[in-house]
């Protein structure tokens, strides 16, 4: 058989391979098998102030939070699906007027609230109430009930982030309502707090579950803890000082497929090093100003303003003020399936 005809035959072949479903793995291996991970969204920033707040305070006078059983706007990736801020990651801001309560449900997507505009609202998470304050992270297990109120008399807005996306690709989303539901016995305020959030843990009665027993993690606790390890002086070339959100029982982060982390970056600091890694992540500015710059991409920022930076892609970072900042990613996920990887080299002269 000639070169010419083999060919003839290898494009038939696979042809006929394509009528019965089927195709050959030696076309599709570089495409699964490439020198590097492919990036799998854009970066992309917005500003709280500017492009945030007008929009969410407007949905405030147009829908009511009957009408919207959340009334929520999601932040879109570009390069993405609706409801999509990465690839695996959903990002949205809530706002709950004053006297304004959400009806109790539950869903399969694991989340968290970070507290960003205004103190005092309250969540209850499978009978649990948690007030929440300034800079707070409230998580919400999957398939925990949870519903939330306002009995403050200004507007409340926080900042939602859920694994929906990834739950997705595996075909598992669930909803369920809580009208007409007997819903979980309710439990002292921050009772999670107090039993396992100490130091202390109890001797019997001890949670199986892979999410943290802690819900709050309060802002004043994260921002003290960071500000007495500054006093060390050793800063990391690249993440300033970083430190995750734990789970008290096993050390790993509060939720399966979400990991959380508080950043503080003190004036002037500037990233010595660049990093890229698989995950894909969200970041929220608490306090301070300065940059961030993915690639070839510079994105300014202040507080409440959101930064996205999608994995394998070199990232460095640098303070005009102290910082601090909060950061998500689906590095949990990601080091349970053995899929996390990091690389660093010198930074931009």
């Amino acid at each position: 058989m000639t070169d010419e005809s083999r060919e003839a035959r290898l494009q038939t072949y696979v042809t006929e391979l394509q009528k019965s479903h089927m195709a050959p793995y030696w076309d599709f291996i570089q495409k699964v098998g490439p020198a590097k991970p492919p990036q799998k969204c854009a970066p992309v920033a917005w500003s709280f102030d500017r492009d945030i707040r007008p929009h969410l305070m407007e949905a405030g006078s147009l829908i009511s939070a009957e009408q919207a059983e959340r009334r929520v706007l999601m932040l879109n990736n570009p390069t993405l699906p609706v409801g999509s801020v990465t690839h695996t990651l959903c990002a949205c801001f809530q706002l709950i007027l004053p006297g304004e309560a959400a009806r109790p449900h539950r869903h399969m997507q694991a989340a968290f609230r970070l507290i960003i505009d205004g103190d005092g609202a309250h969540t209850t998470v499978n009978g649990e109430r948690v007030v929440m304050r300034f800079g707070d992270l409230v998580i919400t297990p999957s398939w925990h009930w949870h519903e939330h109120a306002n009995d403050t008399d200004h507007p409340i807005v926080w900042f939602d982030g859920l694994d929906q996306a990834m739950v997705g690709y595996f075909g598992a989303n669930f909803h369920e309502s809580g009208v007409g539901v007997q819903l979980p016995n309710a439990r002292p305020v921050d009772d999670g707090l107090a039993r396992y959030g100490s130091g202390l843990l109890p001797l019997s009665g001890i949670p199986q579950s892979l999410s943290s027993p802690v819900l709050s993690y309060p802002y004043e606790r994260t921002r003290d803890a960071l500000q007495k390890m500054r006093q060390s002086n050793v800063w990391d070339q690249l993440h300033g000082l970083k430190l995750k959100h734990s789970n008290p029982l096993n050390g790993d982060y509060v939720l399966p497929t979400i990991a959380t982390f508080a950043q503080l970056l003190p004036k002037g600091f500037k990233s010595s090093m660049a990093w890229r890694a698989t995950e894909s992540s969200v970041s929220i500015i608490l306090e301070g100003r300065g940059r961030t710059r993915i690639e070839d991409q510079t994105f300014e920022w202040g507080p409440r303003d959101i930064v996205v930076t999608p994995n394998w892609c070199w990232t460095e970072i640098e303070a005009d003020d102290d910082a601090i900042i909060f950061n998500y990613s689906d590095r949990a996920a990601l080091e349970k399936l053995g899929f996390w990887r990091e690389e660093r080299r010198p930074a931009t002269p």
